[in-house]
Parts: C-alpha cells; structure tokens; sequence
C-alpha cells in the first residue's frame, strides 16, 4: 500500500505518511489505491478490535502483524472505553440507529482514533529523531482526545491551539486541567480556521521546520489531516454494518445511510472510504450548522468561505475551511493538478467550483444541508420526546438535517446517526433546548447536576470532577504568536 499527496506525485509508504502527518508539498497522503473488502468475511468478525486489525493490515503493509495488534490492544484495552466494542449501536426505531462513538476516555468520537494514532506514530517514527512534536488545531473535541492520547508518550510534545471563545466551557476545561508532562495549551483570540490555519502555516514553513529540527524534533499532526488519524474512523462503518447484520436489522448487502454531523469533513470521508471499500452505503449525509460551507458545496459545487462565520451551539462544526476536503477531491478527480488549482483558488481568491461531472460524481455518494441553532434545539427536544434519548448540539444536527433528508427524497434506506459527543459536553445548551431556555443564566457546570436531575442521564465521571481540577494551562495568545509559544514551551520543557 502506497501512499500519495492529493497536490503531487511524490508516492510514499504509511510508515512515512503517519510520522509526517502532512506532505511537503502541503497537500494530504490518501491511499493510492483502495482496497476492496470481502463481506463474506468481514460478517463473521466477532470483536471490534480484530475488525480493525484487519483493517489496518489492509492499509499499513509495511507494519508487522504485530505491531498493528500491539498498536490496537494498548488502544483499545479494557477500561480505555466504557462500552464491550469501544462504540454502540442503539435502535430507536425499525429504520432509526445511533452510533455512539463517545464512550472513551474524553467522552468524543474523536477518542476512537487518538488512542491509537499515538502507537501507530512511535511504530513510524524514524530512529534519527529524538522526538515527534505534534502540533494541533481544535474546534473542541480533537484538542482533549489528542492530550490525553498523547499524555507522558515517550519520545513526544504535544501542543494544542483553540479558539478561546470558541468552544464549549466544559471542552475549555478539560483542555486547560490537562495533565501530562509534555503536554501544553493555549486560547487563539480568534477562530478555528485561524488556529487551523496558523498550523498550517507552521507546518510548511521552512524556517520553523529548520528551527525545530535544530532542536530535535520533528513536526506532526493529530488533526485528521494524518491518514493514521483517519484511518481507525473507518472501522466504525464496517463495524456498522456487521452488528446491523448480526442483529438482523439489514439484510445482507442491503444498503444504508449513515448521516455525519460534520465540519473539517473528516469523519465523514472516513465513511467514503468505506464505500468504496465495498461497504453497501446508500447516502453519506453531511450535516452542517448555519457555517454551512461544505453542506452548500455538495449541493451547488462552489466552496466559498468569503461569508460571515457564526458561533454556534455546536461548535466544533464552527469551521469555513474542511481540510478532509481535499482529499475527497483527490480521491474522485483522481488529479492532483485539479486539486492543487482548487486549493490555490481557495487560499488566494476564498473560493473554487468544481466541474459538472465532478459534482455529480460526489452528488452520487453525498447529499447535504445545515440546522440553524433554532431548529438544532428543537431537534434535541423532539428526539428526547420520541425515543427517550438524549444527544448533544452536533448529534440533534445530524438528527435534524436527516428529517430534511426524508422530507425532500422520501427515501425510507435505514439510517445511522452518528452521535460524536457525550451531551454532558454541552450540558447547558440541551437543558435549554429540553426547558426552552429556562436556565439561560446557569452556570455551565450546575447545568450538569440539573440536567441528571431532570433527565437521570449518566454523568462521566471525568466532567462531575472537572470543576475541581486545578489550571495548567491559563495560556491565550494571539494568532501570530503560535510558534513563539511553541519554542518557549518546547524550550523550556
């Protein structure tokens, strides 16, 4: 298996793609090719964990056997995620399942893959650097899963950027608390796409990779911009599939939709993957709150970020630019010159539009829309009404943007939600979108113990104690000031 950036020709192994995490050329390493699945025998897995040893043995051929297990039992072992199969499938009705993907240690689906992207990267990191500096933008969620997958990891730094008004108090904290000596934070006054981009920016720079190398280290990213972070998300899809089977809620080969609520287009590309993988999916629905960017470029073709960006109550969509994206793009036009002159029309003139028949090829596999923060509220409400279930902002989106989906293509295909964070996250959002906002004015961390009062919702126990750990990491900066940071704490650390 080979791997090759979506902007050049430059083809290399996974090894090399997973301790880069980004090419040189700036663009993203995708599988040359993908291989297919035999789902004769895929059914017959019997645990989350072989599945995705069997997975990444497809994709990660210049890794042993062995280490791919190792990389997967140290990830996944018990106690790690609070469920059998590390994610769950919960039947809401006879054509309605939600995938639960937030059961590890951070209480988001992002832990799926950044427990195992830390082992996959000391298994790639060449013997001739001292150590991996592992460099992160976050809308939420990804910044806490990568601190605590990478926490007291021989051989690694990391550093996490967020947008200091921009997430939610209880992701704010649990970033901030993070313990772990090579582990450091700081607030970006401004957006995510400004921390994305900053990093970036670093990342590509030839006198901060010069500087950094001086000094010992290596750049990488945990962002989904690193195939080993996108990797292990494919393994969910498959694993849909076969417990839906198993269960008997499909029919072999029957096809299905699974809806993403999504921003940096990640999580859902994974599920592209595993279409053309082989597994029978009929609609991958992209879920977009009102910074509907990528929701309106599988509709029309244009990706344009010149528009205002809002902050919304499900953040970690708060994104104008998908990086995921690209890949996307790669892996349908086939041409990375085509994807090269998109992103340069991006980055220089704040937008690109692809070809007709580029259009309908995606418009095949995707269909999308967005849900204002009204229209989110009423979701988490009337999903709470009907089935007795309760999701956080980013999950009622989903649930929300699939009701638009019925109602405009009256298509009856069974249906997988995915739920990307544990409610509690966003504690005061649902218990005023479930009390029409009666409790505008609680503070976020009382607004946990009064929303198990009203709904005897289990709390994690890391968010009932987060109130009480102390601040690690009281650091905002402004956005030009990242890699100044980064040398002060690599420095100093």
């Amino acid at each position: 298996m080979r791997y090759i950036s979506t902007r050049g020709n430059k083809e290399v192994q996974a090894k090399e793609a997973i301790y880069r995490g980004i090419a040189e050329d700036g663009g993203l390493y995708t599988p040359v090719s993908i291989p297919s699945l035999d789902l004769s025998k895929i059914k017959n897995i019997d645990s989350y964990e072989n599945l995705a040893k069997y997975i990444f043995e497809l994709y990660l051929t210049d890794f042993t056997n062995d280490e791919i297990a190792d990389c997967i039992d140290k990830s996944y072992s018990r106690g790690k995620f609070d469920t059998k199969d590390v994610v769950t499938i919960k039947k809401l009705s006879s054509s309605l399942f939600a995938l639960e993907l937030w059961h590890g240690p951070t209480y988001a689906f992002k832990d799926v893959a950044l427990q195992v992207l830390p082992h996959l990267l000391l298994k790639s990191m060449p013997t001739f650097y001292k150590q991996a500096l592992i460099l992160v933008a976050t809308s939420g969620d990804t910044g806490k899963a990568a601190l605590e997958g990478f926490r007291d990891v021989d051989r690694t730094k990391i550093v996490v950027f967020y947008p200091s008004e921009g997430v939610s108090e209880v992701q704010k904290r649990q970033m901030i608390t993070q313990e772990g000596r090579n582990t450091f934070v700081a607030g970006i006054k401004g957006n995510f796409d400004d921390a994305q981009s900053g990093v970036k920016e670093i990342f590509t720079s030839k006198k901060c990779i010069d500087t950094i190398e001086n000094l010992g280290f290596f750049f990488t990213s945990a962002n989904s911009i690193n195939f080993g972070r996108l990797l292990p998300q494919i393994v969910y899809y498959i694993w849909s599939y076969i417990v839906l089977l198993k269960n008997g809620d499909i029919r072999e080969g029957e096809k299905i939709n699974f809806v993403v609520p999504t921003g940096n287009f990640g999580n859902i590309l994974a599920g592209f993957i595993a279409k053309i993988m082989g597994i029978p999916i009929n609609k991958l629905i992209v879920a977009s709150n009102i910074n509907s960017v990528v929701a309106d470029f599988i509709r029309t073709g244009l990706y344009d970020r010149r528009r205002e960006f809002y902050k919304t109550i499900s953040p970690s969509m708060d994104i104008l630019v998908a990086s995921n994206l690209e890949r996307l793009l790669y892996l349908v036009t086939k041409d990375s010159e085509k994807v090269k002159k998109y992103m340069l029309d991006l980055k220089t003139e704040g937008y690109f539009k692809v070809e007709e028949k580029v259009l309908k090829e995606i418009q095949e596999s995707f269909w999308g829309d967005f849900s204002t923060d009204d229209q989110t509220r009423n979701s988490i409400k009337t999903i709470y009404s009907e089935y007795g279930y309760l999701v956080d902002p980013h999950s009622a989106v989903g649930f929300d943007v699939y009701s638009k989906y019925q109602k405009q293509t009256l298509d009856s295909t069974k249906t997988v939600v995915l739920q990307t964070a544990n409610p509690y996250k966003f504690a005061k959002d649902v218990l005023n979108a479930l009390f029409d906002g009666e409790y505008n004015n609680i503070d976020p961390f009382e607004a946990v113990e009064v929303l198990y009062a009203k709904t005897c919702f289990e709390v994690p126990e890391e968010i009932k104690n987060l109130i009480s750990k102390p601040i690690l990491h009281p650091d905002v900066i402004e956005k030009d000031k990242m890699f100044d940071f980064i040398l002060e704490k690599i420095r100093d650390n």
